[in-house]
Formats: C-alpha cells, structure tokens, sequence
C-alpha cells in the first residue's frame, strides 16, 4: 500500500474531509489531490505535519505498522505541540540523547512525580 493510500485511510477512519486535512496541515489541495490521482506519495518534509494532524506515528504512516514506542498510543491522548513552547524543545533534547541517557531521564522524571 502507498503512503498516500494510507493517508486516505486514515481521513476516512478519523472522519476528517479532505478539505480539513489541508486547513490543518497547510498542504495545498492540489498536493494532496494528486497523492491520490497520480498515486504520488508526500515529500519527506511533509511527514511530521502529516503524522501530526492524524494522530499516528511516522512509522505506522510510512510502514503499515506501529512500532513498540507507540502500542500505548490512542488518540484522545494526543496533543498537539506548539513548536514554540518549553515542552517542546525540552522533546528535542529528549530525542538527541542516547537512548542510556533517555532511560537515566525517564527514571528520574517517574521517581519525580512519585514524590508529588
């Protein structure tokens, strides 16, 4: 199956038009029309956003599959993040440590919140 197959699955399971898939992502409607017509896939630059808007992972768009990171994930848990905010860059710390050091941060982040 084609990536844009797959987006077109998704719209139709979340319910959302495709008119709303632009407004939302902010790729013109030619674009997303010709994904569809000509069977083309979004450009690399274009995955995050898409991901985003349809509360999936960048593997489960690209592949068909959920990765084990995401098992856990459901939609009504899902947040947009505004780029701008701490939240966010303290995310793109996150992502650039090694995964040892992601492990030492969650640990310490779980025993922070067993304190409260």
């Amino acid at each position: 199956m084609l990536i844009s197959e797959r987006i077109y699955k998704y719209l139709a399971e979340k319910g959302i038009s495709q008119k709303e898939f632009v407004e939302r992502t902010g790729i013109s409607q030619s674009t997303v029309s010709d994904w569809r017509r000509k069977g083309t896939n979004p450009s690399a630059d274009k995955i995050m956003i898409i991901c985003e808007v349809l509360g999936i992972s960048p593997q489960e768009l690209l592949l068909g599959t959920e990765n084990e990171k995401f098992k856990e994930y459901h939609q009504q848990d899902y947040v947009m993040v505004d780029k701008r905010t701490k939240e966010y860059a303290l995310i793109e710390l996150y992502q650039k440590l090694d995964v040892d050091a992601q492990r030492r941060l969650e640990g310490y982040m779980r025993a922070l919140g067993d304190m409260n």
